[in-house]
């Protein structure tokens, strides 16, 4: 991005989206909360810890917003600092503060997430899943602990595999997720589901996740027992 061009969208930003938005934290374990969102921006998403957004003018740029209380900025960009430039992951233009929010103008990241693929019946290639997996043992040879990597935080692009959420990426304690992902990949989706993708209801795939969260609640309660 040219550096007129981002001295544009940071005044765009900080003038017309944090003066204006209204953006909070209600419960440390649920998704922030947008109440408005000013003209000419639209919310992309809502997480833990932050809401998404675009601007029509801007089809390529997201800018993520932190809401107030919310942890995570300061690790967030050094995460993508170490990550520097990879075409699995998205880049950090810039990290600023304004209004009371901290924020940061990041490249926007088009596809379908793993989660949304299964949903809607659309094919899971292997090599989207060899991407991903590469992308995330290059994130450890740059001093990165890869977490948190599931079917939401990982998409398919034009057939290649993406890495959308890297902002736990400096947390040091093991994460199994994107092994058990690989596992039932293997197991389940290869052999039964790959050639001919079938729509998996939604209500199932919560089904799964409820069950896969109480299988690693138990397995933690094992470990500590």
């Amino acid at each position: 991005m040219e550096e007129r061009e981002l001295r544009e969208l940071i005044s765009l930003t900080e003038q017309s989206l944090l003066a204006d938005l209204d953006i909070m934290s209600v419960n440390h374990g649920d998704p922030v909360l947008v109440e408005n969102t000013p003209d000419g921006w639209m919310l992309l998403g809502a997480g833990n810890y932050a809401g998404v957004f675009a601007h029509r003018d801007y089809p390529d740029i997201a800018v993520k917003v932190y809401a107030p209380g919310r942890e995570g900025w300061e690790s967030e960009r050094e995460v993508y600092r170490r990550i520097g430039k990879h075409p699995a992951y998205s880049a950090c233009y810039h990290a600023g503060e304004h209004c009371g929010y901290t924020y940061l103008i990041l490249k926007r990241l088009r596809g379908k997430t793993l989660y949304q693929c299964l949903i809607e019946g659309i094919a899971i290639p292997k090599e989207a899943i060899e991407d991903i997996d590469r992308a995330l043992e290059y994130a450890r040879s740059r001093g990165l602990y890869p977490h948190d990597v599931h079917g939401k935080n990982v998409m398919v692009a034009n057939g290649r595999g993406i890495v959308v959420d890297i902002s736990d990426f400096l947390k040091e304690e093991p994460c199994s997720m994107w092994e058990d992902l690989k596992r039932a990949y293997d197991r389940i989706y290869l052999p039964f589901m790959a050639k001919r993708p079938i729509p998996v209801p939604e209500w199932v795939m919560n089904g799964v996740r409820k069950g896969y969260r109480f299988m690693r609640y138990s397995s933690f309660l094992g470990r500590s027992s």
